[in-house]
């Protein structure tokens, strides 16, 4: 759950990428960082907390430059360190280059020990430095089926051998002195889009809406299996992967992660969240006063779900989106109330109705419990919880946050303990062909948390880590 943006071929690179990043906060709110090349040298800054804490108004200026990345983060591999803030950077032999990753590899462990073997040492836990040691001691040709711009024979090469060795799911921009390149996994599990100015500059992101901000038009996704090159020549596109394997794209991205206002893997997030709802009512037909979403991430669902059933929709949660993550909770008493620090009920909307509550998922239950508790407190006279999504069954080894498979709640109590559990008077998630329908089954989506069916594992991990 990170979040990537680059530009090339603009004097604003380095505010540009700022704004970019500010509209990806959604996807990591961790720590932030930007790295520019003015041609000659790339010069970096790096910073903990959201974006506007993270960079200054100083770096900003500091930055000279017309081609940058950045990166905003919130950990998976590595954990909350200060030396895992992206993008990296590096000298090598054949120059320097910076590099931010939306992702996680499921062999990164068994790759860091071969490395560090043959003397490669790190400075982070981050699976992302992997990825720069790779392309550092590389010394393959490109493969025989790929012609190669005279620019890129001194780097291209690199990448693909990284690319070859590495499992799992990488959204990539890096920075080169004069170039800008953009990779994606074979599985294209995480979204990567790109984009053009009126002005001629290209722009690469994790979605569209980081596009909208700077006033450039999508051109399309850069494809599963696919390296974009862009520099004074143009744009280039090679596949190192001579037959691309079938996409596992993230299906969760459309259930909570993207911004609804993004189009990620060629479709609107807002119009299949809206399906989602839609889908549950004819699912779950409840006779209600009132739907209400848990906002922001149900709030589409329960549009969906209102319009198809043609119970009334109402803002019935409001939230407070001034809440910081980091908020210390030093007693029992203070975290029973946490809840109330992001949600308050609207009484004249809920006291004495019939509620049907439309949330994106369960993942520990905790939250759905003290919701449907306030609620009551609140007057609801029944309490009905739909998700649009099907249970959490198994974590995520792509690139998502998610708990231990012991601490997720659906892999061990059936929807009726989880009902009972929650206090709910129903309690119903959408079925898993029901999501896969809503956002076309047939572009081929990775549903491993729904169904501990991991498309892609490393033998040592698979050992090890899967239960």
């Amino acid at each position: 759950m990170c979040g990537v943006f680059g530009v090339f071929n603009n004097k604003s690179a380095a505010e540009l990428t700022f704004l970019g990043l500010h509209a990806l906060q959604h996807r990591g709110q961790e720590s932030a960082g930007i790295a520019v090349s003015d041609g000659y040298d790339i010069n970096i800054r790096l910073g903990s907390g959201l974006v506007t804490q993270a960079i200054k108004e100083e770096d900003i200026k500091e930055l000279k430059g017309d081609i940058a990345i950045g990166h905003v983060r919130y950990s998976t591999s590595g954990g909350s360190n200060p030396k895992n803030i992206q993008p990296f950077f590096a000298h090598f032999y054949g120059g320097q280059f910076a590099i931010a990753h939306n992702g996680n590899l499921v062999n990164a462990e068994r790759l860091k020990r071969e490395l560090e073997m043959e003397g490669a040492i790190f400075r982070s836990t981050s699976d992302t430095e992997v990825f720069v040691h790779l392309i550092a001691k590389s010394r393959q040709p490109a493969p025989p089926h790929i012609n190669l711009h005279k620019n890129d024979e001194d780097f291209l090469p690199h990448v693909f051998e990284a690319m070859k060795k590495v499992k799992g799911a990488y959204s990539l921009v890096i920075l080169r002195e004069k170039q800008l390149i953009a990779v994606r996994d074979p599985h294209g599990f995480r979204p990567l889009v790109l984009g053009k100015n009126r002005s001629g500059s290209y722009f690469v992101a994790s979605e569209t809406c980081a596009l909208d901000i700077v006033d450039a038009e999508y051109l399309r996704d850069i494809n599963p299996g696919e390296v974009i090159v862009i520099d004074d020549a143009g744009i280039r596109s090679y596949y190192p992967f001579e037959h691309t394997e079938n996409p596992k794209k993230c299906i969760f991205e459309f259930v909570y992660f993207a911004r609804p206002d993004s189009k990620i893997f060629k479709d609107w997030v807002y119009s299949v969240r809206k399906e989602f709802g839609r889908r549950l009512a004819k699912e779950y037909p409840i006779d209600a006063d009132c739907v209400i979403p848990v906002l922001d991430s149900g709030l589409l669902a329960a549009l969906g779900y209102s319009e198809e059933s043609g119970i009334p929709f109402e803002i019935g949660l409001i939230r407070n989106h001034y809440v910081g993550r980091s908020f210390i909770q030093p007693s029992q008493e203070i975290r029973d109330l946490s809840v109330r620090l992001k949600l308050n009920p609207v009484r004249d909307v809920i006291e004495g109705k019939r509620i049907i509550v439309i949330d994106d998922s369960i993942v520990r239950g905790t939250t759905s419990r003290k919701i449907v508790n306030m609620l009551r407190r609140a007057g609801a006279k029944e309490v009905h919880m739909l998700i649009s999504s099907p249970p959490v069954v198994s974590p995520c080894y792509y690139g998502i946050d998610t708990p231990t498979k012991e601490e997720l709640l659906a892999s061990s109590m059936s929807i009726e303990e989880i009902r009972k559990f929650i206090g709910a008077d129903t309690l119903g998630y959408l079925s898993l062909e029901g999501m896969l329908e809503a956002a076309d089954k047939t572009k081929g989506y990775c549903t491993a948390c729904f169904t501990g069916h991991y498309p892609v594992l490393d033998e040592l991990f698979e050992e090890i880590q899967i239960p």
